[in-house]
């Protein structure tokens, strides 16, 4: 039973809190036993796994959460990089906020085949915050990095300024879609060929946008309009 704030596990714990640290170390942390358990059903092995009143005290593991949330246990894991590839992946240029991207990794994993593969300007899909919004999809599909011209496939853009309607594009595989963060939107040769969602706001998330985008496309891929 761990019952210093000193031990090596709960220092490593509190380092990767910081993106500096997980890059350095290639680990993250996992919070919680949902995802502990996603992780294990995934085949991915831990570097340690520490569970409040068995391995650890509970107030030194509340102590070491990044998410404020009391977790119970907390999982530390090494970082893995899928490639680029599949009939229908997404592609994200500048989204910032790590909550998305961790929502687009869960929706691509119950909509495509392919990952989420990660341009230049993004959050860290291995933060708290982004490994807790994808609900254990992170490690059934681990994220890629590509650059643009780099994609695997035809790209179709989703952008608030298209004038072409997301309904009216081709979805001929290998696709990927992409999506600007909304502050930056996507780069100028992506703009151009752009299409739209048709809704009554000004924009969406870009979350709900790739959500729907991915929605879209599965149906038409798979034939059903």
């Amino acid at each position: 039973m761990i019952r210093s704030p000193d031990n090596d596990k709960l220092k490593t714990i509190r380092k990767l809190a910081s993106k500096r640290w997980r890059e350095k170390l290639g680990l993250f942390a996992a919070e919680g036993e949902d995802l502990v358990a996603a992780a294990e059903r995934a085949g991915w092995d831990p570097r340690f796994v520490l569970r409040a009143g068995e391995d650890v005290e509970p107030e030194l593991l509340d102590a070491v959460s990044a998410l404020g949330s009391g977790s119970r246990v907390i999982g530390v894991y090494e970082q893995r990089w899928a490639a680029p590839g599949g009939d229908l992946s997404v592609w994200l240029h500048a989204v910032e906020d790590p909550g998305n991207v961790g929502t687009i990794i869960r929706s691509a994993h119950g909509l495509a085949d392919g990952p989420v593969i990660l341009g230049p300007r993004c959050a860290d899909p291995f933060s708290p915050k982004a490994v807790r919004a994808t609900m254990g999809s992170l490690f059934a599909r681990p994220p890629a990095r590509a650059a643009l011209g780099e994609l695997p496939g035809r790209t179709l853009a989703l952008s608030p300024h298209a004038k072409l309607a997301l309904r009216e594009a081709s979805f001929d595989p290998p696709l990927v879609l992409c999506l600007g963060g909304e502050r930056e939107g996507l780069p100028a040769e992506l703009e151009r060929d752009a299409v739209r969602i048709e809704v009554g706001a000004e924009s969406l998330n870009v979350a709900v946008a790739a959500s729907i985008g991915l929605y879209e496309a599965a149906n038409r891929m798979a034939g059903h309009g």
